[in-house]
């Protein structure tokens, strides 16, 4: 499998994803069609698929355009979006699987940021669209903390740790500083952050992360950091502490970062 990332709008990424034994290729949560279609033209692998993580336009809105130029394409996205995804045509549930060429795409259902948020499994990789970003998560514009933390620290973060995540925006720097204000004793977030800053200021992308990096550096799933529930107690004195809890104040203080 080959993997090459797309930046997109201003701080989007879509992915084209081909099989190397086939040299069909699917495109993950395409938000304009045109640098999509340069990635595919450079190439030179036949466009299949695309992979819609859920329903929001700066991950469908090049799905029209592209439909326009391969008007075969299969559409996925979860079943709950019918209606929402542009040219849909395959509505997934949980823990189904495809094929992409000859490799094996499996399907997570991640409520939190929207109801049909769906991550794609293939080989040792997962398309999280804006589940899972490195050192965040998306905000909860339709699911709850409940949902988030499931969505987070079982469904993805079961995979393995050596899995690499590919995330949906640019926001690694930012979330890092946020992760590093609320922990700062934690060494992972701060070698992180230099490591990001360096990357950006070269000009490359900070995505892939992996799982490992996630555990360590991510307060959406550090919900049981003695320091991160002291801040999360002090914004929230009537805190229980428990993870569902923690991950609902730390989600609202990102919010006003």
């Amino acid at each position: 499998m080959n993997v090459t990332s797309i930046p997109c709008l201003r701080d989007n990424y879509a992915y084209l994803v081909v099989c190397k034994e086939t040299n069909q290729a699917g495109i993950v949560d395409p938000s304009e069609a045109g640098p999509v279609l340069r990635a595919v033209q450079r190439s030179g692998a036949d466009l299949v698929a695309i992979l819609n993580t859920h329903h929001h336009w700066d991950h469908i809105g090049g799905n029209k355009e592209l439909l326009q130029r391969y008007p075969s394409l299969k559409v996925y996205g979860h079943g709950s979006d019918k209606g929402r995804i542009d040219g849909q045509t395959q509505f997934l549930e949980a823990d189904e699987s495809f094929a992409l060429g000859k490799l094996e795409v499996r399907v997570l259902h991640n409520p939190g940021h929207t109801t049909g948020a769906v991550s794609y499994v293939i080989e040792d990789c997962v398309f999280t669209g804006d589940t899972m970003f490195a050192a965040g998560c998306g905000r909860l514009f339709e699911g709850t903390p409940q949902m988030m933390y499931d969505s987070l620290c079982k469904v993805i973060g079961g995979l393995p740790r050596q899995t690499k995540v590919y995330f949906g925006h640019e926001y690694t720097e930012n979330n890092l500083r946020f992760a590093a204000k609320l922990e700062p004793d934690n060494t992972a977030v701060a070698t992180k952050l230099g490591a990001a800053r360096k990357q950006r200021s070269e000009g490359e992308f900070t995505t892939p992360s992996t799982l490992a990096d996630e555990w360590s550096t991510n307060p959406f799933m550090r919900v049981d950091s003695a320091t991160i529930q002291a801040a999360v107690k002090l914004a929230d004195p009537s805190n229980d502490l428990s993870p569902v809890n923690v991950l609902g104040v730390v989600r609202g203080m990102k919010d006003r970062f």
